[in-house]
């Protein structure tokens, strides 16, 4: 696989796509605003890097990374991404997205809405506990000792492995948390959601620390429903 496609080009987009093409990819950016939005973009990240609508970028895509507000997920085009490994890396932020009845009575999770919006396509999830200025800089070659681990979720075991695969080369191992229906253990406001990656009580990421698989089930086993919060 050689073109990543990047529906949303905001902080996760952008920095995926930044460590896509430090290994080797290309990457087709898109957003809701229009290609030559993203010029400045495409420019810093070099020749391997252009600019399309969200349908092109899906036709273009080996691997797809859908990374938009939650409450625009029906905007993702169907159609091309069909037989297509589709990385989901939302979050629900009641806030910003609204409501969603299914996600505040927990009778499904993020990442099974896109799968339902996308059934022909193949999901996976990550990227979601993770904030943009720790994933851009904690990435490893394959064997360094300070090597991260990223949890990933998803239904189809062949779609999992080529996300493990882009995750490698981009510089994490990947954890293989289950189903998209145990996604939950690693979304907002959970154990494993944002705060391994940084220094105890800080924002701050952790240099010279990698946040281990060990260490990564030990937040994920510890995950609690919202409503038991």
């Amino acid at each position: 696989m050689t073109t990543i496609g990047l529906i949303g080009s905001g902080h996760i987009g952008s920095t995926v796509a930044r460590l896509a093409v430090d290994a080797g990819y290309d990457v087709v950016l898109s957003n809701r605003r229009g290609p030559e939005t993203l010029a400045d973009l495409v420019e810093q990240l070099g020749p391997r890097a252009r600019a399309a609508t969200p349908a092109d970028a899906a036709v273009a895509g080996d691997i797809v990374v859908v990374t938009i507000p939650l409450k625009a997920y029906r905007q993702v085009p169907a159609a091309p991404l069909r037989g297509k490994v589709v990385i989901d890396t939302n979050n629900y932020y009641p806030d910003r997205d609204d409501r969603i009845a299914e996600l505040d009575d927990e009778s499904t999770t993020t990442s099974e809405l896109l799968q339902a919006h996308l059934p022909e396509s193949r999901v996976v999830k990550a990227f979601n506990n993770i904030i943009a200025s720790h994933l851009g800089i904690l990435q490893r070659p394959a064997g360094d000792p300070e090597r991260s681990v990223l949890a990933i979720a998803g239904d189809d075991d062949s779609a999992k492995q080529a996300v493990t695969e882009f995750i490698d080369a981009i510089g994490y191992d990947a954890y293989d948390v289950g189903p998209l229906s145990e996604g939950w253990r690693f979304q907002r406001d959970t154990a494993a959601y944002t705060r391994p990656y940084a220094v105890p009580g800080t924002d701050y990421p952790w240099p010279g620390q990698q946040l281990t698989a060990q260490a990564l089930k030990e937040k994920l086993d510890a995950a609690v429903r919202y409503r038991d919060m």
